[in-house]
């Protein structure tokens, strides 16, 4: 009796089965650590944020779905693409390499950068709630670096520096920046479209639409913001920045930011 292997055949030739454990194994757990990443599960506080949303309703420039994937739509493409993604993709090089004076430099623009109070309190809350998490793991799960590494005035960074941190610690060396920031920016498309059933208010479905917008625009904003160069990387958002700072005396309001 012949024993026979199975194979898939490419234009090329021959290639592996990809479901074998040895082709796959990496491929799998570093997609698993990008879903984990991705999760609104996770214990960031992100569903207590609207990041400008709710004020936006409030004005009256957000009043439904159109407007809503209107709205969050530009705010993807001229903030989180040119700014906390950017920063996102940076940092991990740079907790990757250890290099600490590439974070503190990233670390300190991202606080710069924050045009109100309430966007400042929120990145460096999130930070916060990601380091927590990441320390709350079990023992073969602890960053990497481990923060008995990271000097003292890195140990409590921003969100996006802090995110970058989770990636470097959960995922492979090898996984390409993109991919990474495919977690990053979905979590935020994830939790905008929340907020948006909250705050406009949608139904379930408006908000699917909505994320499914997102989920479109997505992979070439990410491409852009994984080889942005720093003299490009920006943080103006006028119109949001206005929002916000009206939004931290609002009279009633659902969200932090």
């Amino acid at each position: 009796m012949t024993t026979m292997t199975m194979a898939t055949t490419t234009g090329t030739g021959m290639r592996p089965d990809p479901l074998a454990p040895e082709a796959s194994a990496t491929d799998d757990g570093a997609l698993l650590a990008l879903l984990w990443l991705a999760s609104p599960a996770l214990p960031l506080g992100g569903f207590s944020y609207s990041e400008g949303l709710e004020a936006a309703v409030e004005a009256g420039l957000v009043r439904d779905e159109a407007s809503a994937a209107a709205w969050l739509q530009a705010q993807l493409r001229l903030a989180p693409a040119r700014a906390d993604l950017a920063v996102t993709a940076a940092a991990l090089a740079a907790w990757r390499q250890a290099d600490w004076s590439a974070l503190r430099e990233l670390d300190g623009w991202v606080r710069r950068t924050r045009e109100s109070a309430e966007l400042r309190l929120q990145t460096e809350q999130q930070g916060h709630a990601v380091v927590q998490w990441l320390g709350s793991l079990a023992p073969e799960l602890h960053p990497a670096p481990p923060p008995a590494a990271v000097p003292q005035d890195l140990r409590q960074p921003t969100y996006p520096v802090a995110y970058a941190w989770a990636l470097a610690s959960l995922t492979p060396p090898a996984l390409p920046v993109a991919r990474a920031l495919l977690a990053a920016g979905f979590a935020w498309c994830e939790a905008m479209a929340q907020a948006a059933i909250k705050a406009v208010p949608l139904g379930q479905a408006a908000g699917q639409r909505l994320l499914a917008r997102l989920r479109a625009a997505l992979p070439a904003l990410v491409a852009q913001a994984a080889t942005l160069p720093a003299a490009q990387r920006q943080s103006f958002t006028p119109m949001l920045a206005i929002l916000s700072a009206r939004h931290e005396t609002q009279y009633s309001r659902l969200f932090r930011s």
